[in-house]
């Protein structure tokens, strides 16, 4: 298949007239659709985007054809959540699905307090420090900690901005999954709250669960907050984050909460690990 697809690369012209070059016909680069649409199957998708597609017409059509990203996403297994949420554009659906990655800038504190809104500085205010107790996730070497005074920070993301369209998030409405890891240094108090905005900054859906109290014979290990909104309806164009807390003893110095690996993930495609909201 690959000798014959080569006979069909465009040819150098020998011809003395100024008009001559390379003959990007539409017959220099004829092969039957099913065979050049299994060829890109195989191939990396970036680089069916940013070369083949640019070959010629015939390639460009087969390229941007919703039947190529449709069998794409089938055979990587992004597949719908629900069959009444069907993207309009499949290329932009697999690419998002690809793409999935965290959208907290700076959440384990390794670049101090950089890209997080300082909302409350109570006490001593907010610190970086190394764990105490091993994270999960042996990357994991520092964390955020609060004071003796109530102590919150924020992001919020615009998610046009990180490159998820207005009309991806009305279409599929993938679910946005919050992660939060915490735990004590004595004892002390912990709140979060997410909220999906409109344009206006309207709230679509909110999650702020009740303060949580936890206890100094608790700090030896991490919890984890985990929250999935689902079925929000469209207008999402913003996520706003906000976390800290207090230690409960007024000690100076910081003793509270201590905080990290912060996550808000879009996941468009149905994820094989189930997971539900939980504080632990």
């Amino acid at each position: 298949m690959g000798e014959a697809l080569s006979t069909k690369l465009p040819v150098r012209q020998n011809s003395p007239s100024p008009k001559s070059g390379w003959d990007s016909t539409e017959h220099a680069f004829h092969v039957p659709l099913d065979i050049l649409e299994e060829i890109f199957l195989n191939l990396p998708a970036h680089l069916v985007v940013c070369v083949c597609r640019l070959v010629c017409h015939h390639w460009k059509d087969v390229a941007d054809n919703e039947s190529l990203w449709r069998q794409r996403c089938r055979r990587e297994g992004y597949n719908l959540r629900e069959s009444s949420k069907v993207p309009s554009d499949w290329r932009f659906f697999y690419f998002m699905c690809k793409k999935r990655r965290n959208l907290i800038k700076n959440p384990r504190g390794e670049d101090e307090l950089q890209g997080w809104t300082i909302v409350r500085n109570g006490g001593d205010g907010w610190r970086v420090e190394k764990p105490m107790a091993l994270h999960p996730n042996t990357q994991v070497q520092t964390n955020f900690v609060t004071s003796f005074r109530t102590c919150t920070k924020s992001q919020l993301i615009d998610l046009v901005k990180e490159g998820y369209s207005q009309a991806f998030m009305d279409e599929v409405q993938p679910h946005i999954k919050v992660s939060d890891w915490y735990a004590p240094r004595c004892n002390c108090k912990y709140n979060m709250s997410v909220k999906l905005l409109h344009s206006n900054n309207r709230v679509i859906q909110e999650f702020t669960p009740e303060t949580i109290h936890l206890l100094e014979q608790e700090n030896h290990r991490w919890k984890q907050m985990i929250h999935v909104f689902k079925d929000y309806g469209p207008g999402v164009r913003y996520v706003y984050f906000e976390h800290g807390g207090r230690d409960s003893v007024f000690w100076a110095g910081w003793y509270g909460i201590r905080l990290t690996e912060t996550s808000i993930e879009l996941c468009p495609a149905l994820d094989k690990q189930n997971y539900e909201s939980n504080s632990g």
